[in-house]
């Protein structure tokens, strides 16, 4: 399974890309990380739906028809460490490659939501998008160690 990261945003401030590239070294080969970064429109005060439709196109292009995709979305179905760890094997053993997208500040394009298989919801608080990548790089390395007996999530 191939497992893909889709995020808007390409110039990431330092304790990000240190955060999110301590979990993906620490993930498993069979679940090794590809980050794919969008660049991110320029915005103004009030955001253009063209400048988030574009950003979505960006997105979607990484994603084939056969990919699962999952769109980190607040209005998204909340799941617990064990229910994704119990997502997780669902997917490996579906054997479609997963996609999980990540939007700007201004979220994700009514297209990228379309296009989820799923829409995932981190926390009903509104969380800044450069530390969604952090987050859900922890909470799928966490999953991982709860199937795989890993004593990280009873630490």
């Amino acid at each position: 399974m191939k497992l893909k990261l889709l995020a808007v945003g390409t110039r990431m401030p330092d304790w990000v890309n240190s955060g999110f590239k301590e979990y993906c070294k620490r993930m498993p080969a069979e679940l090794k990380v590809e980050l794919i970064e969008v660049p991110i429109n320029v915005r103004g005060r009030n955001p253009s739906n063209q400048s988030i439709e574009n950003q979505g196109r960006a997105l979607l292009k990484n994603i084939d028809k056969q990919d699962f995709a999952v769109a980190l979305d607040v209005v998204g179905k909340s799941l617990s460490t064990e229910a994704l760890a119990s997502q997780l094997t669902n997917w490996q053993m579906n054997g479609q490659n997963l996609c999980l997208m990540i939007g700007g500040p201004d979220g994700l394009s009514a297209d990228c939501l379309t296009r989820a298989n799923m829409k995932w919801s981190l926390s009903d608080l509104t969380l800044p998008h450069p530390m969604v990548r952090i987050l859900v790089m922890e909470q799928l390395y966490r999953a991982w160690t709860i199937n795989s007996n890993h004593p990280y999530h009873r630490s």
